[in-house]
């Protein structure tokens, strides 16, 4: 149950595509909708999905530094906006993954990314700042 899980620290559920709706209390018409605000990676999660014959939705939430570092890493792409990335950023400090200090240089570096780079060179670079970070995420 994900509600009985959202608790614990670190866990992963796997359900079939057509009970998830049910799980996560909302009409399967919103399913998608529900699953890319609810369970971001600024929230902490990372969700796949599987589509047809035995299709289904793993929900993972870990708190394990690296763990959530590769996860943010993976999710970057050149769609990932802004406000996106300050979300993150948000989830790292309020998590401990990062200080005020770190957040004031990331936010600087970013804003100035987002605003000359290209979009394919703005993904390398937010991508090798949160590499930067996990390289030196102490365990």
């Amino acid at each position: 149950n994900v509600r009985r899980l959202a608790g614990e620290e670190d866990w992963q559920i796997v359900l079939n595509r057509n009970s998830i709706a049910e799980e996560i209390s909302c009409a399967p018409t919103q399913r998608s909708y529900v699953l890319n605000t609810r369970f971001t990676i600024a929230r902490g999660f990372a969700v796949e999905s599987r589509r047809g014959l035995g299709g289904y939705i793993r929900i993972e939430r870990k708190q394990n530094k690296q763990a959530v570092y590769q996860e943010i890493i993976k999710g970057i792409n050149e769609k990932t906006s802004y406000d996106e990335v300050k979300d993150i950023i948000r989830y790292l400090l309020k998590n401990g993954f990062v200080k005020n200090r770190e957040v004031a240089i990331l936010m600087q570096a970013i804003t100035f990314g987002f605003r000359v780079a290209s979009e394919s060179d703005k993904t390398i670079f937010i991508k090798s700042l949160f590499m930067a970070l996990a390289d030196f995420a102490d365990e």
